[in-house]
């Protein structure tokens, strides 16, 4: 397999009709798309040969960079030796040898690994998970679920029932019986702090009235983002998840972290449960699992949770879930080649090193136009505008678009552009990504 750029298709405008974009303002961006051919490293190549510095890994997602030889080896070298085995009753050694090698860099305790083939498949498994467990305990009345506002917990109907975000909620019929917390964004009080703001911590507290609204013995788990990216970048007061903790501890209530963009470097640390110095009972990934290479997913599950299930005679299935491609080879390859270049490049951590740099290279653009507040945290950064009056996310789209122009990527979330850069950036192209988009939020009205 080679990565050379020339002899890549190319696209133009008589061939977009028939693929419906995710997330997409379709008609939008087929009047004017934005068409990537190749990458490597930090860098994109446009179909018109330009070079975009990646300021968002991709989606969150190629926290290694781009390109990497050791992965694209190990994805070719699988399919040539196993394309395809069941899970299901069967199994395939490298499965096995990828949850170990998971096992060993999870938050103590939490080693039980089921493998997905997204965010939101891994989101659903956890909810599922939960519910069989609560059962198998005897405390079955526990279903009910209890997500926050402006969450984001994939596209399944569990997920977008426990996620928070509006649009998905006013189109799509959800479960019953779920509820939110409040979301922690205070930009009155908080504006403009670095890392985790020393203002709400109560807001944890909100559980509090659920419990007292619902009866614990209704609610099965709690689902929160440690820190919620696609919705803007929130980032939680300082003490506030230690609380939450806490209160589910107090009441019963299983307590799940989505990390599908939080895990695997992006704070600094292995997974945002190391960061934050909580054990959650579940920790739910994708993204940088396999560094974006290959759909995959995981759920870290805690041991006592999946020792609860196996019980009743050994040859009964003890969960009733699972997906055809759950620990597919040629993903499991992918994954274990990316947690190789993670350890040998010492990528879990690294951003720990230039969080400082990038924290304060981020804050230089406060003072700018329209500039309301920043929030860095680990290597995210969420830079929010003033909306234009009756056109939210208008003037953040059109940073996005000067940035692209300009040969930087990022990613806007209504008026916020969110940063996100693949692990092995250096000093120099942080200062590049300030430098850009310092222009274009002056050319920005």
């Amino acid at each position: 397999m080679t990565l050379d750029a020339a002899v890549l298709p190319r696209s133009n405008a008589s061939n977009l009709e028939n693929f419906w974009m995710p997330f997409t303002a379709n008609r939008q961006f087929k009047e004017s798309p934005r068409l990537l051919v190749s990458a490597k490293g930090m860098n994109y190549t446009s179909v018109d040969g330009k070079t975009i510095l990646d300021g968002t890994a991709g989606l969150w997602c190629v926290n290694a960079g781009h390109g990497r030889r050791q992965i694209v080896e190990a994805v070719e070298r699988q399919l040539r030796t196993l394309d395809f085995a069941p899970t299901f009753q069967m199994g395939h050694p490298i499965a096995f040898d990828f949850a170990e090698r998971l096992a060993a860099i999870a938050p103590s305790g939490l080693d039980r690994i089921f493998f997905t083939g997204s965010g939101s498949e891994s989101v659903e498994t956890a909810l599922k998970i939960s519910l069989a467990y609560q059962r198998a305990i005897g405390q079955g009345t526990r279903t009910r679920f209890i997500g926050r506002e402006r969450g984001y917990h994939g596209v399944g109907f569990g997920g977008i029932s426990v996620g928070g975000i509006v649009n998905n909620r006013r189109t799509f019929t959800q479960l019953p019986g779920v509820d939110h917390l409040r979301h922690t964004l205070d930009i009155e009080r908080n504006a403009f702090s670095k890392g985790q703001a020393s203002n709400g911590a109560e807001l944890a507290d909100e559980l509090e009235r659920l419990v007292a609204l619902h009866g614990a013995e209704t609610i099965a788990a709690v689902i929160v983002e440690p820190v919620a990216g696609s919705t803007g970048v929130l980032i939680p007061p300082r003490g506030y998840l230690q609380r939450l903790r806490a209160i589910c501890d107090r009441h019963g209530i299983l307590l799940i972290f989505d990390e599908v963009i939080t895990g695997f470097g992006r704070l600094g640390a292995p997974f945002g449960a190391d960061y934050f110095g909580i054990k959650p009972d579940f920790i739910t990934t994708a993204k940088g699992l396999t560094n974006g290479s290959i759909p995959m997913g995981a759920v870290f599950v805690s041991r006592n949770i999946h020792d609860a299930l196996m019980t009743g005679p050994q040859n009964l299935i003890e969960l009733f879930h699972g997906y055809t491609y759950s620990g597919h080879p040629v993903a499991c390859a992918a994954g274990i080649a990316t947690l190789d270049i993670y350890r040998d490049e010492e990528l879990l951590t690294r951003g720990a090193k230039l969080a400082d740099k990038w924290q304060d290279a981020i804050h230089e653009l406060k003072g700018l136009p329209n500039v309301i507040d920043i929030r860095t945290i680990g290597l995210i950064a969420g830079i929010e505008l003033a909306p234009r009056a009756n056109t939210p996310g208008a003037r953040a789209y059109e940073a996005f678009v000067k940035a692209f122009e300009s040969g930087l990527l990022t990613r806007v979330t209504g008026d916020v552009i969110a940063l996100s850069p693949p692990l092995i950036i250096e000093a120099a192209q942080i200062d590049r990504i300030v430098s850009v988009l310092n222009d274009v939020l002056k050319r920005v009205d």
